[in-house]
């Protein structure tokens, strides 16, 4: 599908890929859009529709093609400037994360979360297939000459692929996950890891700039000005020299607007920078006077949280504005991922790492990295908070009686982010994106049980069900159901990633929901899979437990929240 007005033609969702050729430029949205726009008037000039998120796109060397990778497991092919359709590359198993030319633009070069690497001629007619990383594979650079691929990985390897002969060359092991990789025209790998370094590879040599405090998600060289940019989830975008022997020294560093992605960047021809946003157009950054343009930018209706509070149902999402039973609230002035009530109190947190009143929008704590999801609990009669953190750490906070909250306890439990949170019986039940799953005492936050891949995909969200009893859902689509040592797994009718779930209050229903936008409801107690619906196409953001209306409330990336009876 592909449109040639520019009516109406923004972004509705977060953008997490950006692409750069000559006066165009193109973005790659979780709206499951990707567009084409003149750089010069930034107008959009035309679109494409993929059936998900759109990840990452890029356009060919001549500028005729762009490319477009996406969570509907395929890879697309669009002709310029009129953003035709030319063919679909399928054959993957999971989400694409990202699709790149050749250097002489005859193939395209995919990778995924399935953790194989393909390549594709332009017809769409997959020529090789490989596999050998053990984790999800996230980004991929052809080599100057064609003739190889390098790959990054959650199993903190960078791989190097002879496509000739679909073997792997040589691996290097980081030991942590990386997002991001890049290859000079030198054949220099450059690599952006969780710990906030960049990898320089050459040959066999491997050395490290400590470029960041946290996980860099994304650098993008520019080879014409000998620079490399990299952003990350500590706020900041950096610009790098890159020396003849391709060392790096800083020469900008500028913190991101608050409705800025770091997972999106590409050079200009000017060399301004384009990085995505959680809004309907990019942001520039100029490195020359370290000014940014936000102009268009307009953050989109996504609800990312929802929660039931004392017979009013709260809302949050991209924009960081709470509402509260449809009305506006407050404003939190970024992106927030959960709510949760504890004393009376409500708080939202999200991409800044700022835990927020709800109610006022005050910053009652600063992290460094982002806030994923929280759970409120007692302790020794004192209401308590357990806060999941993008660099995989559980916050504990004590919440005082006018809402004030003080930091009583960090839990270092995972070396990626922590997904979800829920408690029972004195315990602390968590999931992790790397596919594990954790116990801890809810008294003293000791340690109980760690259970290494848990999932077999990243595991997305959990609740309680029972006393000490616990479900968890993730990316492998399925629902996993733990008491004590016991286990129990159920394949979901999902098609897509499970996002999150909720509990009834009798806990004899549990409800899921998933990224393509469908729910599915399953029954404790009979132990099956009772309805699946789908009330938008959108994916299903977040779940809770409207006990005043007795049913469930299941929010949308769309902005809509939809009532689902029990």
């Amino acid at each position: 599908m592909s449109s040639n007005t520019s009516a109406g033609l923004r972004h509705l969702g977060p953008i997490a890929g950006i692409a750069a050729h000559g006066h165009w430029l193109a973005t790659a949205g979780y709206d499951n859009r990707v567009i084409l726009w003149d750089s010069r008037s930034r107008q959009a000039l035309a679109r494409g529709c993929h059936d998900h998120l759109v990840n990452q796109c890029a356009f060919s060397g001549d500028g005729r093609w762009l490319v477009s990778a996406s969570s509907d497991y395929s890879a697309r092919i669009w002709a310029l400037p009129s953003m035709q359709l030319q063919a679909v590359l399928c054959g993957h198993a999971d989400d694409v994360d990202m699709a790149v030319f050749s250097p002489d633009d005859s193939r395209i070069a995919t990778c995924a979360l399935d953790r194989c690497v393909r390549v594709f001629d332009l017809e769409g007619h997959c020529l090789v297939a490989m596999r050998g990383h053990t984790g999800n594979v996230l980004s991929l650079a052809w080599s100057p000459d064609g003739h190889e691929l390098v790959t990054s990985s959650v199993d903190g390897t960078i791989r190097r692929w002879d496509i000739a002969r679909a073997v792997e060359v040589q691996c290097t092991d980081l030991s942590v996950r990386t997002d991001t990789v890049e290859i000079s025209p030198a054949g220099a790998v450059y690599a952006g890891d969780d710990h906030g370094r960049i990898a320089i590879i050459r040959g066999d040599a491997l050395c490290f700039v400590q470029a960041h405090r946290v996980g860099i998600k994304k650098i993008a060289l520019d080879s014409l000005r000998a620079t490399l940019v990299s952003l990350s989830y500590d706020r900041t975008i950096a610009v790098w020299q890159v020396g003849p022997d391709g060392d790096l020294t800083e020469i900008r560093r500028s913190t991101l607007p608050d409705c800025a992605w770091a997972r999106a960047a590409a050079v200009l021809p000017d060399g301004r920078i384009a990085v995505g946003t959680f809004g309907s157009s990019y942001a520039l950054f100029n490195p020359q006077d370290g000014l940014w343009d936000l102009d268009g930018v307009v953050v989109g209706p996504a609800i990312n949280a929802v929660l039931e509070v004392d017979r009013h149902v709260y809302a949050v999402g991209d924009s960081g504005r709470v509402w509260m039973d449809g009305a506006p609230l407050a404003e939190m002035g970024s992106l927030c991922n959960f709510l949760v009530a504890a004393a009376g109190c409500v708080y939202a947190g999200g991409q800044l790492g700022r835990l927020f009143d709800a109610r006022t929008g005050a910053v009652a704590y600063e992290h460094h990295a982002p806030l994923i999801c929280a759970v409120a609990f007692d302790r020794d009669g004192t209401p308590h908070l357990a806060i999941g953190t993008y660099t995989g750490e559980i916050l504990v906070f004590a919440v005082g009686p006018a809402g004030g909250l003080t930091r009583v306890q960090t839990l270092a439990v995972y070396d990626n982010a922590v997904k979800g949170l829920s408690c029972s019986a004195g315990l602390l039940f968590s999931v992790c994106a790397s596919t594990d799953i954790a116990w801890h005492r809810l008294d003293n936050g000791a340690p109980v049980r760690l259970v290494a891949g848990a999932h077999e995909r990243i595991a997305n969200a959990c609740c309680a069900i029972g006393e000490g009893r616990f479900a968890s859902v993730g990316r492998d689509r399925s629902l996993r159901l733990w008491d004590g040592e016991r286990t129990e797994a159920y394949a979901s009718p999902h098609p897509n990633s499970v996002k999150c779930m909720a509990v009834n209050d009798s806990r004899t229903a549990v409800l899921t929901g998933c990224y393509g936008g469908t729910l599915a409801q399953f029954n404790l107690l009979e132990r099956r899979w009772t309805s699946v619906q789908r009330p938008t196409a959108a994916g299903i953001s977040s779940i809770t437990w409207d006990h005043q209306g007795r049913r469930f409330l299941a929010a949308s990336y769309d902005g809509g929240i939809y009532p689902i009876a029990a």
